[in-house]
């Protein structure tokens, strides 16, 4: 297999990967359906725009943000069943309930280790302890541009961190187990050994003031475009939607068989992070996993960071005070 060169990297040597935008499929079927599949994206965004900048503050709560969530999540789910992007990739009884677990897991569980050792919770602690104000450069900007810097903000973040997870094992080792998932689902951003997980929530943005409705709103802007990385709908993507926002079609190729192709796009909303630094990649993958698409169990995904961690730094120490002994033999 010889794979495609882009820039300095040959992308698909290990695994069969589409580069480029003029070789992914298109929507098939009649033209309502293809109009539905071109501008389903765009205006959902501007919907949820519309929306939380205009609805009464009755209205505008968190308890709205996440019924509009869960609705939305129930939406896409149908959207599989209507156009699914790969037929390989249909939610199965087993799927489902694997990552619905997950998502109770990341409700439960992970917002209470959250509120007491999260981002926000450390940043209130050090704002408290060094007697530092908030920064309140924002709160005089329109609401649009406020809501523009919380997700750049918090995506900027996501991109170094997630970075960082395929370029320093300690990091890997927990967000491994997110590259061992062999299709694309739209709860499949949930599937991760919890530690990954926390990791990857960690941002910046507390140290920051923001009016609570641009809050709200960035929200729904990060959910408008993020949420579409792990779905399993064929799309007809705009140009500039897909220059400026991560789609499933890049999230696909990251979580591709191919080692390559996972060293590319990282960011989670804006793909624009991606061309900035160099990391961006066009294209999509079918045959998604690790280790040639084998399965983790839910024990496995739990354990294995630390089981592996375990086993790579015993066979260093041990390669390591090999070494020595030899080196202090030879003197």
């Amino acid at each position: 297999m010889s794979g495609t060169r882009v820039g300095n990297r040959v992308i698909g040597s290990q695994a069969p990967v589409t580069i480029g935008w003029d070789n992914i499929p298109k929507v098939e079927g009649g033209k309502v359906k293809k109009f539905v599949f071109t501008y389903f994206q765009p205006a959902m965004l501007l919907a949820l725009i519309v929306f939380w900048y205009y609805a009464p503050n009755s209205i505008a709560t968190a308890t709205t943000s996440i019924w509009i969530g869960v609705g939305f999540r129930v939406l896409l789910m149908a959207l599989e069943w209507v156009n699914p992007r790969y037929e390989s990739w249909r939610l199965t009884w087993k799927e489902l309930v694997t990552d619905l677990f997950y998502v109770g897991v990341g409700y439960t569980f992970l917002r209470i280790v959250n509120s007491y050792i999260g981002s926000d919770a450390v940043i209130d602690f050090i704002q408290n302890y060094f007697h530092f104000d908030k920064v309140m450069w924002f709160l005089v900007l329109p609401l649009l541009v406020q809501a523009f810097i919380i997700s750049f903000i918090f995506d900027f973040g996501q991109y170094w961190m997630h970075r960082g997870m395929h370029t320093w094992y300690p990091l890997w080792l927990p967000h491994s187990v997110h590259h061992y998932v062999t299709q694309l689902n739209i709860n499949k951003g949930a599937v991760g050994n919890p530690t990954e997980l926390f990791l990857i929530g960690l941002g910046l943005g507390g140290f920051f003031d923001f009016l609570p409705r641009a809050v709200l709103l960035a929200g729904a802007i990060s959910m408008a475009i993020g949420e579409y990385q792990h779905i399993n709908v064929r799309f007809n993507t705009p140009r500039w939607w897909r220059y400026l926002f991560n789609t499933t079609e890049h999230h696909s190729l990251h979580h591709a068989q191919d080692y390559e192709a996972t060293c590319s796009n990282y960011a989670s909303v804006y793909i624009f992070i991606d061309r900035m630094f160099g990391t961006c990649v066009d294209g999509e993958a079918e045959l998604l996993g690790t280790e040639g698409g084998r399965r983790l169990t839910i024990s496995e995904q739990m354990t294995y960071p630390f089981t592996n961690g375990w086993r790579y730094y015993k066979r260093k120490v041990k390669k390591v005070t090999k070494q020595w002994f030899g080196a202090k033999a030879r003197q």
